[in-house]
């Protein structure tokens, strides 16, 4: 219930009266550990909704969100990549995005660095998918994370094919990176961009 109730960004008492309840105090005692989750309580979180998944709700098997004509969330953590993808497994996710048209994802985190320039402007929340090494497609957008360093940039192979440069989108102020193949430890293509204007 906690976690339906932070998803949602609401206290618990919001929750409570936004899903129908007079107030929140049956909810408090579930939190605590005190109650289960009635079936009644459950169809009132899913009626409001619809996208949490009513099984998993009441029983904590299989996962939080339904599938809604096949569109699963992706993990949203507004950590900038290159400096908090090392640390994804132990970030929790601040929102879940429900995007159908990008596919397979595995997270979106922001881009807070400069050297892609307009490519991925500052603040771009990109859309990325763990993919092998040897399935990184020259020309392509990816998040490279190294030994020595964790950088997005557009990837280029060199003619040896040991070696990866990493060419920015803005050249006027970053150069390439070239870097081993072997040094290599992990690396996210961006499936997506989303350019949010204030």
């Amino acid at each position: 219930m906690e976690a339906v109730i932070h998803w949602a960004n609401m206290s618990t008492n919001y929750f409570a009266r936004y899903i129908g309840l007079a107030r929140g105090e049956n909810l408090y005692q579930i939190k605590r550990g005190n109650n289960g989750i009635s079936l009644d309580l459950a169809e009132h979180v899913v009626a409001k909704f619809p996208q949490i998944d009513k099984l998993w709700l009441l029983t904590g098997e299989g996962h939080m969100f339904a599938e809604l004509d096949k569109h699963v969330p992706i993990p949203y953590y507004k950590a900038d990549a290159e400096k908090e993808i090392g640390r994804i497994a132990e970030l929790k996710p601040d929102d879940y995005l429900f995007l159908p048209m990008v596919g397979a994802c595995d997270f979106a985190m922001c881009y807070g660095g400069r050297a892609m320039g307009s490519v991925v402007p500052t603040g771009t929340v990109v859309l990325l998918q763990a993919v092998a090494l040897d399935a990184i497609i020259p020309g392509g957008e990816y998040v490279i994370v190294s030994e020595k360093i964790v950088t997005l940039r557009i990837v280029r192979s060199v003619e040896d094919g040991e070696r990866l440069r990493l060419v920015p989108g803005d050249k006027e102020h970053f150069d390439d990176i070239v870097v081993d193949r072997r040094d290599v430890q992990r690396a996210y293509k961006v499936k997506a961009k989303l350019v949010l204007n204030d």
